[in-house]
């Protein structure tokens, strides 16, 4: 693994700005890395033998990136919104993983490694950087059952919806009765529709479900000749 110095520099350079969820982010890569034993995620042999799974939506999540390499679009980093300061790093070759996730406790430890700062975001920074992995991290070994439809590749599983006619790519589908549903069309839409013409008040969704209906996911379904 390269310094971590550099890896700091090229974290920064494209997240935007230094700050200490930088600091975190490339540490907690560099230390994940290294117990999955992977030395330079970025060398050819080792850039589709190693998955990250990210619970937050934060700056560590970009500098773990720029570290591993890992990306949505490469369906390598994969993303569940927990809400927690963590990431689980899995050796696809060994299936090795390990769970890293940023304690509490170290915000309040900070003073104990950078005294001699006064402000207190340049005090967590430096102190970051200086403080033992055990004190900045909790490390526990754990076990990622990943689906084939969760690999790197083309679409293994396609469905197309029910209601609208739209395909669901890797088993994104929702099962209710009979039906085949995209999440929209299941009622578990971001977005709602706003009728022709108009800049008021968004529309209720026309399809959506009661409140008290509970998508299940459906079980496998070989639609591989769907497009």
């Amino acid at each position: 693994m390269r310094p971590f110095e550099e890896l700091l520099e090229e974290s920064v350079a494209a997240h935007g700005h230094l700050c200490a969820g930088q600091v975190i982010g490339v540490r907690m890569a560099m230390l994940g890395c290294h117990l999955i034993g992977i030395s330079n995620p970025h060398a050819n042999e080792w850039r589709k033998k190693i998955m990250v799974y990210i619970e937050i939506d934060r700056c560590a999540t970009d500098a773990i990136g720029s570290v591993t390499g890992c990306k949505l679009g490469k369906r390598t980093m994969k993303f569940r919104d927990y809400g927690i300061n963590a990431a689980t790093f899995v050796n696809l070759e060994t299936d090795k993983a390990v769970r890293i996730v940023s304690t509490e406790s170290s915000r309040h430890r900070a003073a104990d490694y950078a005294p001699e700062e006064t402000n207190e975001n340049r005090q967590q920074l430096i102190g970051y950087m200086r403080m033992p992995d055990e004190v900045l991290f909790d490390i526990q070994e754990v076990s990622v059952a990943i689906p084939e439809w969760e690999m790197a590749g083309p679409a293994r599983r396609k469905v197309v919806c029910t209601r609208c006619g739209q395909v669901v790519r890797d088993g994104r589908e929702v099962c209710i009765g009979e039906d085949f549903l995209c999440r929209p069309c299941a009622g578990d839409a971001y977005f709602l529709p706003r009728p022709p013409n108009s800049s008021s008040e968004p529309a209720v969704m026309s399809r959506k479900l009661k409140d008290d209906s509970i998508p299940v996911r459906r079980p496998y379904h070989d639609a591989s000749s769907v497009h």
